[in-house]
């Protein structure tokens, strides 16, 4: 499957080109020469991303400026350039139109790529999930419900970027503003209704949907994760807060399960924004909708559940997942597709049969006598840890078995954290690499295992595979029996392995399945 970067096929067909000089009026830019009645007809901050008639907006990057790029930018069709005061130093001897400004360019270049695609987001029905665990897992419920009311629909998350069914792998959970601009316009040109964008807390601070007119918007919760970024518990959640304002949005449904959905409640309630509140765990009269009657089930890794609302409904439903925590996401997605209009019934059905969402709960092999339950999941921190054990132990009348590690060049404070919940919940572990980046890996393993440490002394059931990823999923695999299960976790739907500078091709899912294969046979 190729990536959206290598096609045209998410790219406006239509579009009328907007003049340089409009811009230039509209935003009082600077012209380092006059730029005419040039038209741009798109707009990107990735100078690999470039179209004829472009417009590259050259930013300031952590390791280099953007404006270092523009030369290949211009190469590729780039018409014009706009950057800050900074990047004007390597753009001499451009030949393109080039323009200038101190504002924010991360905030203006939300504003060009609106403008140039006329808006696409006030012609479908927008629908955002945020937090830090459950989105994927929520978009994809959420979008199967809307397809059953709408129709065609449009996809921006972690995993796939596109409409209808023309699906690509996504480079990041919420894409740059130009690109999802982009996405919304093909999705208005090719006569989509609704869209489902998963929202990052990442994209709300750089600006990626400040120009995304949302319908409604849903919080699953906030976890140990990105504090790297956003330093704080608190600033996480006032990031995530952004596009819960009438301005923003017209309708929230928000998750009270921990106490960050409690107080992001209380500021829809502040700032008068229309809102339900959902409860997978708290139990009747905590919230508008609350879940009772959870029930796994062993033979098809799912679970039933009834969904009580505030005029006395009662839905029973059907979550293809495993877990409570699952059913919390389910519930999330069933509250805002009925606030979009979608019915019970309709929705109901649409979650029975949505499909294997990739690296959530992802099943390689079921158990059948023969073969363990095989899962690959991308729970990443220790929360969503926590959450995907539990739940599989509930479906386990064997061994659990758990092939984890952590990331390099990120919370660091976390890895003790995995290591113990691991050790506490799961009966066998075998320690290995996740993305090292630019540490050390055998550093990261022992961050891991001092947590380990922590609930077994002796290690006894533990494991560390120096070697490869790989080897540690193999062998995973290699010691599980038939009323086991292996759950490898921290990847997911991840198409690579971030090595030093290096993105390496790998993904847990085939690795997994062949050693499937390879112990029991293809079934």
């Amino acid at each position: 499957m190729k990536a959206y970067e290598e096609t045209d096929a998410l790219r406006p067909t239509q579009v009328e080109g907007v003049p340089l000089a409009q811009f230039v009026k509209t935003f009082e830019l600077h012209e380092l020469a006059p730029v005419g009645d040039l038209k741009v007809t798109g707009v990107s901050v990735d100078s690999s991303d470039i179209a004829p008639g472009d417009l590259f907006v050259a930013i300031a990057g952590l390791r280099s400026h953007g404006a270092r790029y523009a030369a290949d930018a211009v190469s590729r069709g780039a018409v014009a350039v706009l950057t800050d005061a900074a990047g004007v130093q390597y753009l001499e001897g451009l030949e393109a139109a080039v323009v200038t400004s101190e504002q924010n360019l991360r905030e203006l270049t939300a504003k060009i790529a609106a403008t140039i695609y006329d808006n696409p987001s006030q012609k479908l029905f927008v629908a955002g999930v945020t937090g830090t665990n459950g989105k994927t897992t929520t978009t994809f419920l959420l979008r199967a419900m809307l397809d059953t009311h709408f129709g065609t629909s449009a996809l921006a998350g972690t995993v796939l970027l596109g409409v209808g069914d023309e699906l690509y792998p996504s480079p990041r959970t919420t894409v740059e503003s130009p690109v999802l601009q982009r996405l919304l316009a093909t999705a208005v040109e090719r006569g989509a209704s609704a869209a489902v964008v998963e929202t990052s807390s990442h994209a709300i601070a750089l600006n990626r949907v400040d120009q995304v007119a949302y319908d409604v918007v849903g919080f699953t919760n906030l976890q140990h994760d990105h504090l790297d970024f956003h330093h704080t518990m608190e600033e996480y959640l006032e990031t995530k807060a952004r596009i819960f304002t009438p301005e923003r949005a017209r309708h929230a449904v928000v998750c009270v399960d921990d106490e960050w959905g409690v107080k992001l409640a209380d500021m829809c309630a502040q700032r008068g924004l229309p809102f339900d509140t959902v409860s997978a765990y708290a139990g009747e009269g905590k919230a508008h909708w609350w879940v009772s009657s959870a029930h796994a089930s062993l033979k098809d890794v799912a679970t039933t559940f009834v969904l009580h609302g505030p005029e006395g409904e009662e839905i029973k439903a059907y979550c293809p997942l495993p877990g409570l925590v699952n059913v919390q996401n389910a519930a999330l997605a069933l509250v805002m597709a009925l606030r979009s209009g979608v019915s019970v019934d309709e929705a109901v059905e649409a979650m029975r049969h949505a499909h294997n969402i990739p690296g959530r709960m992802q099943r390689i092999s079921n158990r059948d006598g023969v073969r363990a339950l095989t899962i690959v999941d991308y729970a990443h921190t220790p929360e969503a840890l926590q959450l995907a054990l539990e739940a599989v132990r509930e479906i386990t009348p064997g061994k659990l078995i758990i092939g984890f590690g952590s990331d390099g060049d990120r919370d660091k404070g976390k890895r003790p954290l995995l290591g113990e919940i691991a050790a506490r919940e799961a009966d066998l572990l075998v320690v290995t690499d996740e993305n090292p980046r630019h540490e050390v890996a055998s550093e990261i393993r022992a961050e891991i295992l001092a947590g380990v440490r922590k609930v077994r002394p002796d290690f006894a059931g533990v494991e560390e595979i120096t070697t490869c990823r790989a080897d540690a999923v193999r062998r995973c695999v290699e010691i599980a029996g038939p009323g086991d299960t292996v759950i490898v976790t921290g990847k997911g739907h991840e198409p690579y392995q971030e090595v030093g500078d290096d993105k390496i091709p790998y993904n847990d899912a085939p690795v997994m399945a062949a050693a499937v294969a390879d112990k029991w046979g293809d079934k």
